[in-house]
């Protein structure tokens, strides 16, 4: 709830920011607040992820797909992520979240994001993404075809990626996925 006025001023302000391409990267500039951080004074691990999600909606808003997607009825929802963190991103700071999409397969669109300040990057994150409507996830050919862009022919998402998406994945929401430690 403490992200909502940050998420419609984001909404807002990206629409003013220059356009960008779908497999462009996003910038998006930020500062720690003190709803961000924890008791050791520094970002809280567990607002990364939610502020990550401000960078998507940038990219979103800034490529033009936010449109599409809010039009089509279409919701994005995250299946897998995964952090490293390098330094700590102090209260005050000033700091930029860089967004990209690094691939794609059948079941998702993969984005990198890191927070970078002063020219380093303090953590990095793998989002493994899809759109989903009311009949089900959406293709990724209804995805380019409907943001009007062709995938770059040298994105390849790499190896290691498609291997953490398979080592990580839960069953299918049709199928038991019953709780017992191993």
């Amino acid at each position: 709830m403490h992200l909502l006025l940050r998420t419609l001023l984001v909404l807002i302000r990206s629409r003013r920011r220059p356009k960008l391409d779908f497999f462009d990267s996003s910038s998006l500039p930020m500062r720690v607040l003190p709803t961000d951080i924890d008791i050791a004074m520094h970002l809280n691990n567990g607002m990364y992820f939610s502020l990550m999600d401000l960078g998507r909606f940038d990219l979103m808003v800034r490529s033009g797909f936010w449109d599409t997607m809010r039009r089509k009825d279409w919701n994005p929802v995250v299946g897998n992520e995964t952090i490293s963190f390098r330094k700590s991103l102090q209260l005050g700071q000033r700091y930029t979240i860089e967004t990209k999409v690094i691939g794609f397969d059948d079941r998702a669109t993969y984005i990198e994001q890191r927070m970078v300040a002063d020219g380093e990057i303090y953590a990095r994150a793998y989002i493994a993404a899809r759109f989903v409507s009311k009949n089900g996830p959406v293709s990724n050919e209804e995805i380019f075809k409907a943001a009007g862009v062709l995938p770059p022919s040298d994105l390849e998402l790499p190896e290691w990626v498609r291997q953490w998406r398979a080592d990580g994945a839960l069953p299918s929401t049709r199928r038991p996925a019953p709780h017992a430690w191993a």
